[in-house]
């Protein structure tokens, strides 16, 4: 199952990058054609627009599926194991909860934009709502995947809080630690 699920990040990442490029390309070549030629791509801003929300979505199930996103374990990384387990499972159905709505939601957008055409491409505007259904539809299994994972105990003690705790928080804490390590081979500054 992990295997299917990182070759499926890993296309994911694909489809980032390619979005990425495709976006520097549409706005640079208009700015290029702007003030040097003065004259545009006329889909250039609704076309990277569209780009940067699949990319933020898709790149928020890749951040999931790393277990990438970012939190605060002040009080659950001081619990025992038991309540970490606890608190991650209940996490974990809430955020099942979320994608539900996210579903439903966007699902129901899609449908009232359906029929409306955007401005320069003339596509479908239900293009933008339909990134959360996308979303959702690969969100689910990665948090099922994740709450088996809980439930049957396969996950490690290490691995009961799935949050990145923000660089700089990292840092203040290596630091903290190394000052409070005691000075060997010698008196204390």
């Amino acid at each position: 199952m992990t295997h299917i699920i990182d070759r499926i990040s890993k296309f994911l990442e694909f489809l980032i990058a390619l979005g990425l490029a495709l976006m520097v390309v549409l706005v640079f070549g208009n700015v290029v054609l702007r003030y040097g030629f003065n004259s545009g791509i006329t889909v250039s801003e609704e076309v990277s627009r569209w780009l940067f929300i699949w990319g933020t979505f898709l790149g928020a199930i890749v951040a999931l599926r790393e277990h990438g996103h970012l939190g605060v374990d002040l009080v659950v990384s001081r619990l025992p194991a038991w309540g970490k387990k606890l608190c991650l499972v209940v996490g974990h159905l809430v955020m099942m909860g979320i994608v539900i709505l996210l579903f439903k939601g966007s699902l129901d957008q899609s449908r009232i934009n359906w029929d409306v055409s955007a401005p320069t491409t003339g596509f479908s505007m239900a293009i933008v709502s339909s990134v959360g259904c996308v979303f959702a539809v690969l969100a689910m299994p990665l948090l099922l995947f994740d709450l088996w994972r809980i439930v049957t105990g396969q996950l490690s003690d290490d691995e009961l809080v799935m949050i990145q705790e923000s660089e700089e928080a990292v840092q203040l804490q290596q630091l903290l630690a190394s000052a409070a390590a005691p000075v060997k081979g010698g008196a204390a500054p």
